[in-house]
């Protein structure tokens, strides 16, 4: 099994060094994932996904979602915070908590399996991959790779540093790490490309650096 930290991720939780929780739909979220033009109904696999609202969105547009998160912590205050009270049962190695259109598996995401997951229409990844070690990150691709049907899509949201040394060109495409870790099983369309200028919350008296919030949109090469 592949250590993703799990020891530290499990601690952040309990102590709620959680500053990474967005407390809002994400708006490129919201903004982009329209154009999927996804049936609804279709099934949305949200892999490392804490208590994220994003899940609560996706429901809202009537999709099945499906998360699947290490800590129960997470998965507890994700339905307490919302009013809602879930069935929970066994599945493999994972406890299933379900109510309505959405359902969380706990537990490790390496331990996941085809059959625990059910057939996946489309991924939706925001901070997932960039949760990980970068030494993990290549794994992580791989085990969705293995998980998912290759027909699906990955809808994938980044925060990538921009180096002001960059050329635009070279600012604005695709990230090399993206191209490195995605570039052999899927076609990478970058289809949007927000830049700002941040102040690192943990060196406040340092100078903004310039990230950029990308939308990536996925698409299997084995699919014609």
């Amino acid at each position: 099994m592949i250590d993703r930290d799990n020891k530290l991720w499990l601690q952040l939780w309990r102590e709620r060094r959680i500053d990474f929780h967005q407390s809002a739909v994400n708006q490129l979220l919201a903004r982009f994932w329209p154009s999927l033009n996804l049936a609804r109904g279709s099934r949305v696999f949200v892999p490392l996904c804490g208590k994220s609202l994003d899940m609560i969105w996706l429901a809202e547009q009537g999709y099945e979602v499906v998360g699947v998160e290490l800590s129960p912590l997470a998965v507890q205050a994700f339905f307490l915070e919302n009013r809602l009270k879930p069935s929970r049962r066994r599945v493999g190695k994972f406890t299933l908590w379900k109510h309505g259109r959405i359902s969380i598996l706990c537990g490790d995401y390496f331990s996941l399996t085809e059959g625990d997951l059910g057939n996946i229409d489309t991924v939706y990844d925001r901070a997932a991959l960039t949760a990980l070690p970068e030494d993990i990150r290549r794994h992580y691709v791989a085990h969705l790779r293995l998980i998912t049907p290759k027909s699906s899509e990955v809808f994938l949201l980044t925060i990538e540093d921009a180096e002001e040394k960059e050329t635009l060109k070279q600012a604005f495409g695709v990230g090399e790490e993206i191209r490195t870790l995605y570039s052999s099983g899927f076609e990478i369309d970058l289809a949007y490309v927000e830049s700002v200028f941040e102040v690192d919350p943990d060196w406040p008296d340092q100078l903004p650096v310039r990230a950029e919030y990308k939308v990536y949109r996925l698409a299997s090469k084995s699919v014609s």
